[in-house]
């Protein structure tokens, strides 16, 4: 109980506890998605719920599933720069998101970069 309370007031205290349990975890990413790196091996709700908080914090996540690394870009289009091998479809959702995170893809698809040019071009519209 101690444990939790600690965490809900500070995410990073997480680091001070051994072993912690995923009620812990989760409630250290809720308050700060950057307690992530201090979790050995966190679930993919852990992941989830610290990317909700930050999509950059997936550059501490270890090889994040799809739904993981859509949530994060989702959050921030930019956060594809941490994706290993981003499938075509999170790299759409990052273009999606923000326009100019193009330049962070590692392929180069006709659809994303269309994608892209709508994305600014709504934008700078107002849409």
């Amino acid at each position: 109980m101690q444990q939790l309370e600690a965490v809900k007031k500070m995410g990073n205290a997480i680091q001070y506890i051994d072993n912690p349990s995923e009620d812990v975890q989760l409630e250290a990413v809720k308050e700060n998605g950057m307690a992530i790196e201090y979790i050995d091996n966190p679930s993919e709700a852990v992941q989830l719920e610290a990317v909700k908080w930050d999509g950059y914090v997936i550059q501490y996540i270890d090889n994040p599933s799809e739904d993981v690394q859509l949530e994060a870009v989702n959050k921030s289009g930019y956060a594809i720069k941490f994706i290993e091998n981003p499938s075509e479809e999170v790299q759409l959702a990052a273009v999606k998101k923000m326009g100019s995170a193009i330049k962070y893809n590692r392929q180069s698809i006709r659809r994303i970069t269309v994608c892209s040019r709508e994305t600014e071009w709504k934008r700078n519209r107002g849409y």
